[in-house]
């Protein structure tokens, strides 16, 4: 059955949207597809670009967005990701000492100059990695967690399967050229959406414009701080080889964008580019909330259970990204397996929620149980049987 989402969501019971639906889902990840009258997004002169809604996820526009690309000092965001982990889990303090070895020291390319052999308390490095972009904070830092380099290089890749980077390897800790060192723009957009989400109270460092350390003041790299008050985020890279790249977000009316830009060829239009892209998906487009996390959509029927019925619905919510002012347009249609035996789990599939806007499909979510249902006795399976039987 179709039904319009913004009315649905408003005046509708969970006993009536049982009735109304009469079935569930089994659903995918949301997905994007342009409507005829959409805007064009914007077409940049860099390697790889995307943009994407933070919240939903949805990807609004895109270039090469799945090709290996060198990440240059981007790659500063997966060693403060790790570093951020294992301050989370007491590993490591605020208040640690971080000793500058030797090859910390010697790393050329953007440094915070910190001194060899000096100890330097690990919130100091933090923000050297983050605003300098310190090559000398990424190795201290990395060393001092892990001991090596390489052995928290290994905690980065295990971090970024764990995020399921599937396009990315890392070799380094700062993001120093190398061939085997590389990563894609899809990638980076699910290591700051993890970033934002997971670890809010460090991602506030990521709009700090200037740190002063050793008598030195460095600005953020990121230029977009100074020209949109919206940015607020998040991390400039540059090597011969990768070109200039940039990860920018902002936040406006509740909506926050990500965008990732590769290979662009100057400072300047990577700025441009990013700045591009953000007008683009803020002026088109607006994200919705659906379904509350362990929303009730529908009573699944069961078979062969100790009740003959189970709530369906969503655990982790939707959210939609769609062009503005077609909220009102959206209609859901829900799909329930009719073939449930118990026992069922929470978390089972029983079918599928399918959310369109006019003929196009804006989001796709799986229908599960949000309940268990225990196997019932033996006559119970027997009479269920027979009504089944009967009922197909």
């Amino acid at each position: 059955m179709i039904f319009n989402l913004a009315k649905f969501a408003n005046t509708v019971t969970v006993k009536t949207i049982a009735k109304m639906l009469c079935i569930s889902i089994l659903l995918l990840n949301p997905l994007l597809v342009k409507a005829d009258n959409q805007p064009v997004a914007p077409v940049l002169d860099a390697q790889s670009y995307l943009l994407v809604d933070h919240i939903s996820g949805v990807e609004l526009a895109a270039k090469n967005p799945a090709k290996r690309i060198e990440p240059a000092s981007i790659t500063k965001l997966m060693t403060a990701y790790v570093l951020y982990t294992e301050l989370a889990k007491g590993n490591a303090t605020l208040e640690d000492r971080v000793l500058v070895s030797e090859k910390a020291w010697k790393m050329e390319g953007s440094r915070m100059f910190v001194e060899g052999g000096k100890k330097v308390p690990l919130e100091r490095m933090l923000h050297g990695l983050i605003v300098q972009s310190g090559n000398d904070a990424a190795v201290a830092l990395a060393e001092h967690i892990a001991g090596s380099e390489s052995a928290f290089v290994d905690k980065m890749n295990a971090a970024a399967a764990e995020l399921g980077m599937e396009g990315t390897h890392y070799v380094n800790a700062s993001g120093m050229p190398d061939k085997a060192h590389y990563t894609t723009a899809r990638d980076i957009i699910k290591l700051a959406r993890a970033l934002i989400k997971r670890h809010p109270e460090y991602y506030k460092l990521y709009k700090i414009k200037h740190y002063t350390y050793n008598g030195i003041k460095q600005y953020n790299r990121n230029k977009l701080l100074w020209r949109d008050k919206t940015v607020d985020g998040m991390k400039t890279g540059h090597t011969e080889s990768a070109g200039y790249c940039l990860v920018a977000s902002a936040e406006r009316n509740n909506m926050r964008l990500i965008s990732v830009m590769l290979g662009a060829n100057s400072e300047k239009t990577r700025s441009d580019y990013s700045q591009q892209l953000l007008e683009y998906g803020f002026r088109f487009f607006e994200t919705h909330k659906l379904y509350a996390s362990n929303s009730v959509l529908a009573e699944a029927r069961v078979w062969k259970g100790t009740t003959d019925k189970v709530p369906a619905g969503t655990i982790d919510g939707l959210y939609v990204t769609i062009q503005k002012g077609h909220y009102e347009k959206l209609q859901g249609m829900m799909e329930l397996y009719k073939d449930i035996d118990a026992p069922v789990q929470r978390g089972d599939p029983l079918g599928k929620a399918i959310i369109k806007d006019g003929d196009i499909v804006v989001a796709e979510l799986p229908l599960v149980a949000l309940e268990p249902v225990d196997a019932g006795g033996l006559w119970t399976s027997v009479t269920d049987s027979l009504k089944k039987l009967f009922s197909n």
